[in-house]
């Protein structure tokens, strides 16, 4: 076998395993996982299973609940090449961002640097710190592409973190993450990373990438339920953060109630300072140890290949692809126009003819998974073709 078959095989082994165990792929050809995905098989049944023990078990359960959420914890350590005590179970990429951002200890003069194309939940934490004197420096991209002299450019003494989407929502450029945090590094800056967009379906290593800090909600690649996320903090980085958001679940002796004590936990831990959302947490669990278990260079694989083939559909058809779809910082998020049609209208067409996708910036957006086959492919053009 050739290297290009062997390749082509683990696809279309990936593609049908996953394929099987996402019940939408029955009814729709979906391509909007950038948006909100629907939610896979075994998570759907994580959360059926969680309803039935709290309808018929109370919370004499917790205790096997409570080991199921240390299991999706080492799951989610286990996708990004980290130790459990370095996830946190947040309820979105928001939250996450958002302890970074409170946590650190600023100074008027400081600043922040991060793109001008960035999705608001990484913008408006940082625009929230003017009034204690800090500077939010967004610089330009080019049609997502990181300027990396620019960028270390805008970075200086007073910068304290450095922050970027690992992929850009709009048009799916992925950036380098290595490159990015060694310019942040240089300036002993916090290199935190929105991971929305990739996390799940690329391979990650924060070691090697060295990202100090990292957030993701789990209601896109992931394909879990909206409501539970991750987040991830290195070791180092989470000794310079003040802990937010205290409460019983963020001490040591978090079970014992009547021992009033403020012995903050020394993992990630501390920022789960109240009740979880356990139905969430555990169906994102679920989700997490199928796409370890299938691999995300495999799911990578599959969905540049799906996605190679519907840009190229795609401009078959007459689009102006706007996303990098030919150059290796592609993801799974192709961007396009179609000369002289509403997006909004071509969204509403395309759904009445089973086909899901959506509009950003004023284009058109479809996003892949692993799962998406030829077959999807086809629907979405002919629906494009008969607008």
């Amino acid at each position: 076998m050739t290297d290009n078959s062997e390749q082509a095989q683990r696809i279309k082994t990936t593609r049908s395993a996953l394929r099987a165990l996402m019940p939408v792929a029955k009814k729709w050809a979906y391509f909007d996982h950038a948006a909100v995905a629907p939610i896979s098989g075994p998570a759907s049944e994580a959360l059926d299973v969680w309803r039935r023990e709290a309808v018929e078990e109370g919370d004499t359960i917790w205790p096997h609940w409570a080991h199921r959420l240390a299991e999706a914890r080492s799951a989610a350590a286990e996708l990004i090449g980290a130790s459990p005590d370095d996830i946190a179970l947040v309820p979105n990429t928001t939250t996450g961002i958002n302890l970074v951002a409170e946590g650190v200890d600023w100074r008027s003069g400081d600043n922040v640097v991060t793109l001008d194309d960035e999705f608001p939940a990484n913008v408006y934490p940082w625009l929230h710190l003017e009034s204690r004197g800090v500077e939010t420096r967004r610089i330009p991209t080019d049609n997502g592409q990181v300027d990396l002299d620019q960028l270390a450019a805008a970075c200086d003494s007073h910068t304290r973190v450095v922050s970027v989407s690992w992929v850009g929502y709009a048009n799916g450029c992925r950036r380098d993450l290595t490159a990015i945090g060694k310019i942040a590094h240089e300036h002993d800056a916090i290199f935190l990373v929105d991971a929305i967009q990739a996390l799940g379906v690329f391979p990650l290593d924060v070691e090697k990438t060295t990202i100090d800090c990292l957030a993701a909600d789990g209601h896109k690649w992931l394909l879990g339920p909206e409501g539970a996320g991750i987040a991830y903090f290195r070791r180092e980085c989470l000794e310079r953060l003040h802990p937010i958001g205290v409460g019983w679940n963020s001490v040591v002796h978090a079970s014992d109630f009547s021992r009033i004590e403020l012995d903050i936990k020394k993992t990630a831990a501390r920022y789960e300072g109240g009740s979880y959302n356990m139905a969430g947490f555990l169906a994102l669990g679920a989700s997490i140890e199928l796409l370890n278990s299938l691999g995300t260079d495999n799911l990578a694989a599959a969905i540049l290949d799906i996605t190679a083939q519907a840009s190229d559909r795609l401009v078959d058809l007459g689009a102006v692809v706007q996303s990098p779809w030919q150059t290796e910082m592609r993801s799974g998020i192709v961007s396009f126009a179609l000369p002289g049609v509403d997006p909004l209208q071509v969204r509403k067409h395309c759904l009445s003819k089973g086909v899901v996708l959506n509009s950003r910036a004023g284009l058109l957006r479809i996003s892949a998974h692993a799962y998406n086959n030829g077959d999807d492919v086809d629907r979405l053009v002919d629906s494009l073709r008969s607008v």
